[in-house]
């Protein structure tokens, strides 16, 4: 190994050069430097972060993202714990569904439930909600559709006040028309867009405005939503089917309608 001394400098003479080299430089060049530098540490420290998030892209974020879904990390699931499968059969805690206070579209007296967790602003929610309308067109008699509450404020600010407006719009028996319309205009869910939603419906309007303004159903979004986090939801949409037994079977994420055809009948044979 060549050694200072071998080269033909001394330590000494190198230093100076080095420090020679700041001499030369203005304060604000040095500043510069300094900040270029500081920016290239931290881009260097995003790589390795955002790599580490893909080599573990087969843990929860990665299902959730294969899945088609709007994803809210909890801590588990941000230490690389792993998730359900997209279809995964087995006991879900749920409350029973009532005919009384439920958002059913199909047969309410059907076997078979699906239960969507979902959010007015979601693009997948938007997706799926496609899905659900084939579903039931061709299995009507067989199985019913229930909507409930699980708005993401973290990525759609927006979803929370459009769950109110749908519980306020429901106050007025128009709940499945004012969804069909939110989620055909997702970008006009600020309170101007709900409050036109809800006149093109022919609703009272004064009323639907006292009810969205004062959070008249806030308590309702925030059960289904304690509700959907317990029986393991972390994204939406994110759906559960429940059979004439009892049995659960747990659809993450927009799955195509093959993929949830597969759930039902697993209940109809």
């Amino acid at each position: 190994m060549e050694s200072p001394t071998q080269s033909g400098k001394s330590l000494t003479e190198t230093q100076e050069e080095k420090s020679g080299i700041f001499d030369q430089m203005s304060p604000i060049q040095i500043f510069v430097l300094g900040i270029v530098e500081g920016f290239l540490v931290l881009c260097t420290i995003g790589f390795f972060l955002l790599l580490s998030i893909l080599l573990r892209g087969s843990g929860a974020l990665g299902s959730y993202l294969s899945a088609g879904s709007d994803f809210v990390p909890s801590v588990e699931d941000t230490a690389g714990s792993a998730v359900v499968d997209d279809t995964v059969s087995g006991p879900v805690a749920i409350r029973p569904v009532d005919v009384k206070t439920d958002h059913i579209r199909g047969n309410k007296n059907a076997t078979i439930s699906v239960i969507e967790f979902s959010d007015f602003q979601c693009p997948f929610c938007k997706s799926f909600d496609a899905t659900m309308k084939q579903v039931i067109e061709t299995y009507g008699d067989d199985v019913r559709w229930v909507y409930r509450h699980f708005p993401l404020d973290s990525l759609h600010p927006n979803a929370r006040n459009a769950a109110l407006a749908s519980e306020c719009a429901s106050e007025q028996g128009k709940f499945w028309e004012f969804s069909d319309m939110m989620f055909a205009d997702q970008n006009n869910l600020g309170e101007s867009g709900l409050k036109s939603f809800a006149s093109a419906l022919g609703l009272k309007t004064n009323q639907f405005t006292t009810c969205l303004q004062s959070k008249k159903y806030a308590k309702d979004i925030v059960d289904d939503e304690t509700e959907v986090q317990q029986s393991g939801g972390r994204g939406t949409p994110y759906s559960i089917v429940i059979g004439p037994n009892g049995e659960t079977s747990v659809i993450n994420g927009a799955q195509s309608f093959a993929a949830v055809e597969a759930a039902i009948q697993q209940f109809l044979e």
